[in-house]
C-alpha cells in the first residue's frame, strides 16, 4: 500500500523548462524494518541532501535515477562513506532522442548497491537491463562511529560551519 511521497527537489538542465521542483521537506520510510531515505536523480549532486536523511535516520538512500553525468556512482561512494549509510542507485541505460535539434540523452546504466564504507556490493552493466538481490547488513548503516574516539555526527563542529546564502 502507499507508503509516503518524495517529490525531487533539483532540476537538471532542460527539467527545469518543464517541471517545478519539490517541494515536500525530506522523509524517511520504515518499510520492513528498514528507514529508507529517498534522492531521485540529480538530488545526488548536493551533499546535504544524503546529510541530512542521515541525520533523520536512514539506513539507506534510494535513488531512483535517469543519469548521463558519468561522475555520479563515484559521487554515490562518497555520499556513503560521508554519512555510514548505503545507496541503492537504480538506473537507466541506453538512449532517449530528443526534440529535434537537441542532443540524444546516453543514459550510464551501472546501478549499483554501496555500502557504508564505500564499499560496491554490486554494479551493474553500462548498456543492459539487470536484476539483482543483495543482502544487507542495516546495522551497518546504525553504527555511525569509526573508532572508539570518532563519531561522524557527534565530532561535527556545527558551532563553525557557515553557510552563506
Amino acid at each position: 500500500g502507499y507508503i509516503g511521497k518524495y517529490r525531487k527537489l533539483h532540476l537538471f538542465d532542460t527539467e527545469k523548462n518543464c517541471f517545478q521542483q519539490g517541494d515536500l521537506p525530506l522523509q524517511v520510510f520504515h518499510i520492513a524494518g528498514a528507514k529508507v531515505g529517498v534522492m531521485i536523480c540529480f538530488d545526488w549532486r548536493f551533499p546535504e541532501t544524503a546529510r541530512r536523511l542521515s541525520l533523520m535516520g536512514a539506513d539507506l538512500i534510494a535513488h531512483p535515477s535517469n543519469l548521463v553525468l558519468t561522475h555520479c556512482p563515484q559521487a554515490m561512494i562518497t555520499r556513503c562513506l560521508e554519512n555510514r549509510i548505503f545507496a541503492i542507485t537504480s538506473d537507466r541505460v541506453g538512449t532517449e532522442e530528443r526534440l529535434e535539434g537537441e542532443e540524444t540523452l546516453n543514459f550510464m546504466g551501472q546501478s549499483q548497491v554501496v555500502d557504508p564504507n564505500g564499499n560496491i556490493l554490486y554494479r551493474a552493466s553500462m548498456t543492459d537491463e539487470e536484476v539483482h538481490v543483495v543482502h544487507l547488513d542495516l546495522d551497518m548503516a546504525r553504527n555511525k562511529s569509526l573508532n572508539s574516539r570518532n563519531h561522524i555526527f557527534n565530532d561535527r563542529r556545527i558551532d563553525l560551519y557557515h553557510f552563506p546564502e
